[in-house]
C-alpha cells in the first residue's frame, strides 16, 4: 500500500474414479472419506460460495480498489492534504509495484472487477469507489464517504503492501478506536476482519504476514478509510509486492481469481450472520 482486468474462472475436473467413489459412498448413506476433505493444515473452513443462491439479497457491499492508474501523473491532486481526524495525510498515493513492474493499482482493480459479479450473483448490491483504472483518486476521504452514503453492510478496501523484500504474507487491517467517531463500527469491523482473514487464508494458501500484525490481523488509527467510515470496514493487504514469492502469485491471473473468490466467501460468511 506504500507510495510507489479480464475475468477468467478456472475449473479442475476430478478424476472419474474419484467422482465414482464419492457417489458410491454418499449413495450408501456414508460420509466422504477424510482423505477427500480439505487438507489437515487448513485454517477454519468457510462456507463455499454458492453464487446462484441469492443469499445476500438486500445487502450492500462497497469495494474500494486502492489507488488509481492516473495518480502518478497528477501529484498536484493526490498530494493535497486531507483531514483523517487523527492527522492530515495526502489525498491518495500511487501505490507500490512488483520488481517486474506490476502495479498495485492494477492488481486491486483486477481483483475488484472479478469480485463484483460474484457478489452480485449472490444478490448483493455492489458499489465501487472508482469507475476504472485510468482515473485520479478519489481521495481517501471521498472513498470513505462513498461507503457511508451507500449504507454499506460491509466495506473492503483492497491493497497490496510494499514492505521489505524478506517479509512475506497477507494481513487484514481493522479500524482502531477513534473515540466519538467510529465507536459503533469497531466490533462489527472485527467480525468482518476475522471472516475475511479466515477465508483469504483458506482460499489462497498465503501465510499470515511475518513482518507486521499478529495472526494476520492489525488495528490502526492512521488510515482515513477506516477512521472516517461509519460502516463496518477493513483493509486487505493481499501480500507483499516486494517479496519475490508473493509478487509471483499476485502477478498471476489465476491467483487473482482465487483472491476474489476467497473474499466473496469471507463476505458471505460475515453478511449472513
Amino acid at each position: 500500500m506504500r507510495a510507489y482486468r479480464a475475468c477468467s474462472r478456472s475449473r479442475s475436473t476430478a478424476p472419474v474414479a474419484l467422482v465414482a467413489l464419492v457417489v458410491l459412498v454418499t449413495a450408501c448413506g456414508g460420509a466422504v472419506p477424510a482423505a477427500l476433505d480439505a487438507p489437515a493444515d487448513s485454517p477454519s473452513p468457510t462456507e463455499p460460495v454458492s453464487p446462484t443462491s441469492r443469499a445476500l439479497a438486500g445487502k450492500v457491499v462497497v469495494l474500494d480498489p486502492g489507488h488509481n492508474g492516473g495518480n502518478a501523473a497528477h501529484p498536484e491532486v493526490i498530494n493535497r492534504q486531507v483531514d483523517i481526524i487523527t492527522r492530515r495525510k495526502p489525498c491518495n498515493t500511487t501505490g507500490t509495484r512488483t520488481h517486474a513492474g506490476y502495479r498495485e493499482h492494477a492488481f486491486t482493480w483486477d481483483v475488484a472487477v472479478r469480485l463484483k459479479p460474484i457478489m452480485e450473483e449472490m444478490g448483493a448490491r455492489v458499489v465501487l469507489t472508482r469507475a476504472d483504472d485510468q482515473g485520479v483518486g478519489p481521495c481517501i476521504t471521498e472513498r470513505a464517504a462513498i461507503g457511508n452514503a451507500a449504507g454499506a453492510d460491509a466495506v473492503v478496501s483492497i491493497h497490496a503492501d510494499g514492505a521489505a523484500p524478506h517479509g512475506r504474507g497477507f494481513h487484514v487491517i481493522m479500524p482502531g478506536l477513534v473515540p466519538g467517531h467510529n465507536d459503533d463500527i469497531i466490533k462489527p469491523s472485527r467480525r468482518l476482519g476475522l471472516a475475511i482473514r479466515n477465508a483469504y487464508r483458506s482460499g489462497t494458501r498465503l501465510p499470515y504476514a511475518d513482518y507486521v500484525a499478529k495472526d494476520g490481523l492489525q488495528a490502526r488509527t492512521d488510515l482515513g478509510g477506516l477512521n472516517l467510515s461509519k460502516r463496518p470496514a477493513v483493509f486487505l493487504e493481499a501480500g507483499n509486492m516486494n517479496n519475490r514469492r508473493d509478487a509471483a502469485k499476485m502477478s498471476d491471473a489465476a491467483f487473482r481469481e482465487r483472491v476474489a473468490t476467497s473474499l466473496a466467501a469471507g463476505l458471505k460468511q460475515y453478511l449472513r450472520r
